[in-house]
């Protein structure tokens, strides 16, 4: 299929395919990256309050000039705020120096509290369901400052769950999603209620390991580009999809947003990657909930 340029969401608003994603994106260079990215074509960023770098991202939205109105812009509740939903919203609008969220995401259906030495520890008195209301909640109070709501990181488990309750459909799943880590069962799953995936780490996650896979070296050879051009393309690919390759290097941020088309076939090719090269770089673990909150903890998945 031709690579798509953009998605409508259950809201009916249009999400850009391609996004610059600023995990791990320090202050001091996601200003730039973000300023440098909407002043050469991008027109969605995604950013969280665990990053450390909402302030600075909406410094470089402000620095490049570029109406907001333009921009399709996510943030993320974090697994510490889970219990003070609209005191999170409130403080990524001021962070960011927006009037409003285009996105709204649960980062992790974990929460979470900070130890007297302030490191993050499972908080398993809270659901995270009772999350999910207060984000409804929010959402419903303050149309005019969150226009979706959406997940990070579910399962379909947690889907499911959530789904039976909801009075909200989730708008987007966001998902470490590559050839190592399809979660085809997540995709499939999402896809059938009408729930737009956004893959992050789509060249595997940290020195982009896929890079040097032999089957994408084959398919970017056939069409002149650079590998991550072929892992960032199958997600554009793909219906329902959107993609976040993040960068701090103009020349990188650039590159990856240059989309081809691949044919079916290059697809599948690249689709069975994961049956020798199987793994995942974001693995629920970190957050100490262990199972059965995570009941598919244990594999590798």
């Amino acid at each position: 299929m031709p690579a798509t340029t953009s998605v409508t969401l259950n809201t009916g608003a249009i999400m850009p395919t391609v996004g610059l994603g600023t995990w791990k994106s320090q202050p001091g260079q996601v200003e730039h990256a973000v300023e440098f990215a909407l002043r050469n074509g991008y027109t969605h960023i995604d950013t969280a309050t665990a990053y450390d770098n909402e302030k600075e991202v909406g410094q470089g939205i402000k620095a490049s000039g570029v109406s907001r109105e333009n921009i399709f812009l996510t943030t993320k509740l974090f697994n510490n705020a889970h219990k003070h939903a609209q005191e999170a919203l409130d403080y990524s609008l001021t962070q960011l120096e927006t009037p409003y969220i285009d996105l709204w995401l649960m980062h992790w259906p974990a929460p979470m509290t900070k130890d007297a030495s302030g490191k993050l520890t499972a908080d398993k008195s809270h659901d995270w369901l009772d999350t999910w209301k207060s984000m409804e909640d929010v959402y419903f109070a303050n149309r005019d400052r969150v226009k979706a709501i959406g997940v990070s990181n579910f399962s379909v488990e947690y889907l499911e769950r959530l789904l039976k309750v909801t009075r909200v459909v989730p708008a987007v799943n966001q998902i470490e999603l590559h050839p190592s880590c399809p979660q085809k069962d997540v995709v499939d799953y999402c896809i059938t209620k009408g729930i737009i995936i956004t893959a992050y780490s789509p060249l595997g996650s940290d020195n982009s390991p896929l890079l040097a896979n032999p089957v994408v070296g084959k398919i970017a050879a056939k069409y002149s580009v650079h590998p991550a051009n072929v892992l960032i393309s199958l997600h554009a690919n793909k219906p329902f999809h959107t993609v976040l390759p993040k960068s701090v290097t103009n020349s990188r941020i650039s590159s990856n947003s240059k989309i081809i088309d691949l044919t079916e076939e290059d697809i599948a090719e690249l689709d069975t990657i994961d049956k020798t090269h199987h793994f995942r770089a974001c693995h629920p673990s970190w957050t100490g909930m262990g199972r059965p909150r995570f009941p598919r903890l244990s594999v590798s998945v």
